[in-house]
């Protein structure tokens, strides 16, 4: 690992515990176990790390989340793989994000203080919001869901209740919690098939 990718990583877990405010520089040069020098060669600013930050963060949440939906051919269980993968493989993941969802811990914290910053983690919520409802009316279209229902409502759902089991879970860390709210959706998403 390069001095830039573990200036990178080491600030991912950092941002994921302490936020982007709460994080210094210093805690960033002691975690990466460098000096000004060694982060300015890589980094204008603390602010251009955290471009980079939610760049490898993004990697993250696809390289977890989506993992296994390409074998998948169905929307319903595309979605309950999506649901799985988000309980099992990314919030769990202690290594990347010892302090739970780095992306609702940021939004959160930047949205008065930082906004240019907050809209940057708002467009992934947004593309996930559009994916849920992409999957959502192509199993209208296939039959799989009863074409009644309002792709756009259950897409606000399933995303709240996303959001909301993160949120719980970096709470409590309680892996039985979280598998509550999880098959709590999964259920739901099941109910919707015709």
């Amino acid at each position: 690992m390069s001095l830039k990718e573990k200036i990178i990583h080491d600030s991912l877990r950092l941002f994921s515990l302490k936020g982007f405010l709460g994080t210094s520089l210093q805690d960033i040069l002691a975690a990466a176990n460098t000096s000004k020098g060694g982060f300015y060669n890589h980094f204008k600013s603390k602010e251009d790390l955290f471009y980079f930050v939610l760049d490898e963060a993004r990697r993250i949440w696809r390289t977890k989340n989506l993992a296994g939906l390409d074998e998948i051919d169905d929307p319903v269980g595309k979605i309950i793989k999506l649901l799985q993968n988000f309980r099992d493989q990314y919030l769990k993941d202690s290594e990347d994000f010892p302090g739970g969802c780095v992306f609702i811990t940021l939004s959160v914290e930047l949205n008065d203080q930082r906004p240019h910053l907050s809209q940057e983690i708002t467009k992934g919520f947004v593309g996930l919001k559009n994916m849920l409802h992409r999957l959502l009316e192509l199993g209208k279209e296939t039959g799989e869901f009863n074409n009644s229902i309002d792709s756009g409502m259950v897409t606000e759902i399933l995303f709240a209740g996303m959001l909301g089991a993160s949120v719980i879970f970096g709470i409590d860390k309680s892996a039985e919690s979280l598998e509550q709210s999880i098959n709590a959706l999964i259920s739901y998403v099941e109910s919707l098939k015709e």
